[in-house]
């Protein structure tokens, strides 16, 4: 290891030590600059938004202008850390081999891992793509970086997410597609009024319970070869009527849809927002696109990534599409993408933990990555 490359564990650490709960903005991101200035990176740093879902920093930092060009792309942005730590949730400690803080996981070790794996000087072109908003609702994250690399002319031709991927063992899982995300808010009016005099008043509650029936009843596939079913989740109803004797004016219901790549989000909230309207036409039905489903079809790349995984472990990682959402879903319309990373286990816990030998591991196997990519 050369001067100017960081030690991995102490990376994390300082990066760790910085309360960075989202959306993230300052100290942490001196400290990532910090590492990769002396590695020969031009560092673009930017705020962007308003309250409620900013202000968001992010980082789009790059390195040659030429040849062959590999994207590392991350967060550093955390969930916030709840009470009951045994250490502080941004006092990174090292205890029986594990180093504790939040983000240790997720994805602060990742990010440490991939820059102490930069070596001095190499062929082709290494960028960082870099937000304080993945764990958010990323408005002024990703996206906004996506756009500025347009403008600029940046476009890579692979991209690794730094996610945690791994379940039992670092290396025995790797992500190559997600499914996609929809939230949709239906709302039913009715007519408040008296329970003993419901011919002056109109029950929204039926309607509503009607079609969320109809709803719930609805197989959208079957799953394919790369992805699970897809799900539609009733995940709350609300009337808020405190009152015992009253017909209420609304009611009120949201639903997730985590769904593959035979549908679009469009299309599923008009299919939701049809089945409401036969049962009450007057509803509002508010669909917000978390993400799109996307795959990386196995090949060349997840081979890479694979080979260089096998070789420093011994496993032959699954490729998987399971899991929530991740930034991977918008860069996925860059080029092809595929995600790798940590030990999933303990990621959004108290004592969030890695193993130090998992962080060392990493940072070779993403050496190895590097240099394929690049060859």
């Amino acid at each position: 290891m050369t001067a100017v490359q960081p030690d991995v564990v102490e990376l994390a650490s300082a990066l760790i030590a910085c309360d960075s709960v989202t959306p993230a903005t300052g100290a942490v991101f001196d400290v990532l600059e910090a590492a990769l200035v002396p590695l020969g990176f031009h560092v673009d740093r930017f705020i962007m938004g308003e309250a409620p879902d900013g202000p968001v920093e992010n980082m789009l930092a790059t390195r040659g202008t030429s040849g062959r060009h590999f994207a590392f792309a991350g967060h550093l942005d955390v969930v916030p850390p709840g009470s009951g730590w045994t250490s502080g949730a941004f006092v990174p400690e090292v205890r029986d081999g594990l180093l504790h803080g939040r983000g240790a996981v997720d994805m602060k070790g990742a990010i440490a891992a991939f820059v102490a794996a930069i070596p001095p000087a190499s062929d082709g072109m290494i960028s960082l793509i870099i937000t304080g908003d993945e764990e958010g609702p990323a408005t002024y994250g990703t996206p906004v970086i996506i756009d500025r690399m347009a403008a600029r002319g940046i476009r890579p031709d692979l991209c690794l997410v730094g996610e945690p991927t791994s379940a039992k063992h670092l290396g025995d899982m790797i992500k190559i597609g997600r499914r996609g995300s929809v939230n949709i808010w239906i709302d039913v009016p009715g007519r408040q009024g008296h329970v003993a005099y419901p011919h002056l008043a109109d029950n929204p509650i039926p309607r509503l319970v009607a079609a969320l029936s109809e709803i719930d009843a609805i197989v959208l596939d079957e799953g394919n070869a790369w992805f699970q079913p897809s799900n539609i989740e009733v995940t709350d109803i609300t009337v808020g009527n405190p009152a015992t004797n009253v017909i209420p004016a609304h009611a009120s219901a949201r639903l997730s849809i985590r769904f593959n790549d035979e549908h679009t989000g469009a299309d599923l909230a008009a299919r939701i927002e049809a089945v409401v309207h036969r049962h009450a036409p007057e509803a509002k039905v508010v669909a917000r696109i978390s993400g799109e489903a996307f795959l990386t079809p196995p090949g060349a790349f997840s081979a890479m990534i694979a080979d260089a995984i096998t070789a420093r472990t011994g496993l032959i990682p699954d490729l998987s599409t399971t899991g929530g959402t991740s930034d991977a879903r918008f860069l996925s319309a860059l080029c092809p993408v595929v995600e790798f990373g940590l030990l999933n286990a303990t990621m959004h816990k108290l004592d969030e933990a890695v193993a130090v030998e998992d962080l060392r591991s990493l940072r070779d196997i993403y050496a190895d990555i590097l240099a394929r990519a690049l060859a």
